[in-house]
């Protein structure tokens, strides 16, 4: 069992003078301990961290990372300034109901869950093709606050984008795969749906702020499983994501760790690898108190397959991906011919509340680990 990570995380002073968390962690709330994975010590090709990775990928799929050397403070106030845009402007900028992802979502356009409840976040999505490609526009437009800082946002995205790839490769030999594989699954100058994601969940009394459903019991953002590769998410301190760990019923709290970021496995490279890397289900709620009268920040970078990858076992290339495909009944009840592209599409789009039809849509919106009776 690892050791539990440290009790209360510490504050930091950003650019406007604020001071994150407003309030600490609770030291007696009962948390999920994650692994922690050095990642100074995967690129020095320690044996022992990458038994680490690897252990913390095949049992649960989430994982803290510590020394990887990405600054988010910047990310946070680009987020800050577009959420305090007046709302027309930023409504301009909306991602809309077809499957696109990039762009500005306000709260309460996505459904939590079956019942139609909808989420309380609103977020600042900025394409991968477009950050890196700027100012060519591979995807769409953004607000004037983005632009203003994009060579922030371009930094970012290159820093998180060459960590998450330096992580599947330190994987690709756990599973069979040659070396650069699943770096060409995610090419620079191909579309994909990776981006990087600003998420303000405003307190009560705050701009923005909407209830949650069913009597507050519903989630800010729905419990899911990651529509890509990996992702990396960053905070502030404050609480709120929650993950059901394999074999449980009940919740478990994830407790931020200052320095570190939480890094998990999605949809698209647990089915590359045959479903040896877990894609697990999670969720945000509001933060546990005295966090809750604050607003929540966190960023998120995802890495994507390119969007015509096909979305399916590699197992022309490992025969431990084909033995491992080969026994996993979901795997092989996945849809035949389904693109990472299509994948990514499907989950967005069905999770709108202008595209909802009924409780089934909802199913229709689901991963890798959807199961009707819980979600």
């Amino acid at each position: 069992m690892p050791s539990l990570p440290p009790p209360q995380p510490a504050t930091i002073t950003t650019m406007s003078g604020k001071t994150w968390p407003p309030k600490p962690f609770p030291t007696d709330l009962e948390c999920h301990p994650l692994l922690i994975v050095d990642y100074s010590e995967i690129m020095n090709g320690s044996k022992e961290e990458l038994d680490k990775l690897y252990k913390a990928c095949t049992s649960i799929g989430f994982f803290y990372l510590s020394n990887h050397g990405i600054e988010s403070e910047p990310m946070f106030e680009m987020g800050e300034a577009t959420f305090a845009l007046p709302q027309d402007e930023l409504d301009s900028f909306e991602q809309g109901d077809s499957g696109m992802s990039a762009g500005y979502k306000k709260a309460g356009l996505n459904n939590v869950d079956a019942k139609g409840n909808v989420d309380t976040v609103h977020f600042i999505n900025i394409a991968k093709d477009d950050a890196l490609h700027y100012p060519e526009v591979r995807q769409r437009t953004y607000p004037r606050t983005c632009v203003e800082r994009m060579a922030t946002i371009t930094d970012f995205h290159e820093r998180s984008n060459q960590v998450l790839l330096n992580i599947m490769a330190a994987l690709e030999p756990t599973i069979g795969l040659p070396a650069g594989t699943l770096a060409k699954l995610h090419p620079r100058d191909q579309l994909s749906g990776s981006e990087s994601r600003v998420i303000s969940k405003p307190a009560e009394g705050e701009r923005g702020h909407i209830p949650e459903g069913d009597g507050g019991k519903a989630a800010a953002i729905g419990a899911h499983t990651d529509f890509g590769s990996l992702s990396m998410l960053h905070g502030r301190g404050t609480g709120g994501l929650q993950v059901l760990v394999p074999g449980a019923s009940e919740w478990a709290w994830i407790r931020p760790i200052p320095g570190h970021c939480v890094v998990n496995v999605g949809d698209t490279l647990s089915v590359f690898s045959g479903g040896i890397f877990r894609s697990n289900i999670h969720r945000v709620v509001t933060p546990p108190s005295p966090q809750n009268t604050f607003t929540r920040y966190s960023l998120v970078f995802f890495l994507r397959p390119f969007f015509d990858a096909p979305l399916e076992p590699l197992s022309n290339l490992s025969a431990i991906i084909k033995d491992a495909a080969d026994k996993n009944e979901a795997i092989q009840s996945m849809e035949k011919g389904a693109t990472a592209g299509s994948w990514y599409k499907r989950r967005i789009s069905k999770q709108r509340v202008a595209n909802r039809k009924g409780p089934e849509t909802w199913g229709e919106s689901r991963g890798t680990e959807h199961n009707p009776t819980r979600d």
